[in-house]
């Protein structure tokens, strides 16, 4: 499977394809067309999440306060509980992420 297959240009809600998934770690494509995460609502993950922008634009927030953009290349390690969420996605073409999430190791 090539990750630039088969991406759909609008759809009503993220695709996500689980591409790998194993006792600790979980890979996912991602294809974002305009899409942000609800109003009010935070991601607060039990696993590490890195995740890669493979094509468009993104931009994401976290409860502390940070903006991220994210564009071509841009990859970031989104630690387990740090509260975040997606607040804007190009319209202007389809965003393509890759997404690892694996056991934290960080101690609580």
């Amino acid at each position: 499977m090539n990750l630039f297959d088969d991406v759909p240009t609008n759809l009503p809600s993220e695709l996500v394809n689980v591409l790998a998934e194993g006792q600790s770690v979980r890979i996912e494509r991602i294809v974002s067309t305009g899409h942000t995460t609800e109003p009010g609502k935070w991601y607060d993950q039990e696993q590490d999440e890195w995740v890669l922008v493979l094509k468009g634009e993104a931009k994401l927030s976290f409860a502390d306060g940070e903006l991220v953009t994210m564009n071509p290349g841009d990859h970031l390690l989104i630690p387990a509980h740090r509260r975040h969420r997606v607040e804007w996605t190009s319209t202007k073409e389809p965003t393509i992420w890759l997404a690892v999430f694996s056991q934290s190791t960080s101690k609580s």
